[in-house]
């Protein structure tokens, strides 16, 4: 069973910055393409940066610029930096391939005060 575990989430105020860690058992991350979701408050989970297994990374427009993703294979983990936070970066954010494959982790939450 494949068990998807995100860390690193927090209350930070606007402007400031936290590092999210997504740990994958087993070696479900090789050759997939993989990503960070977010789900805010009343709204659909969205995809909000993703990296191939060549690195080559995608975001989206409301984070370009102030997101960075990153993975490490021999580690199984995937992480977002995440800088000059927005108060409508306030959600749950959540690892997975892309598209999904695995059943969800229990997310982080990311809260980020006006």
């Amino acid at each position: 069973q494949v068990q998807l575990v995100e860390s690193g989430g927090g209350l930070v105020q606007a402007g400031g910055s936290l590092r999210l860690s997504c740990a994958a058992s087993g070696s479900v991350f090789s050759f997939n393409t993989i990503g960070w979701y977010r789900q805010a408050p009343g709204k659909q989970r969205e995809l909000v940066a993703s990296i191939t297994d060549g690195g080559r990374t995608n975001y989206a427009d409301s984070v370009k610029g102030r997101f960075t993703i990153s993975r490490d294979n021999t580690k199984n983990m995937m992480y977002l930096q995440m800088n000059s936070l927005k108060p409508e970066d306030t959600g749950v954010y959540y690892c997975n391939t892309d598209p999904v494959w695995w059943s969800w982790g229990q997310g982080t939450q990311v809260t980020v005060s006006s």
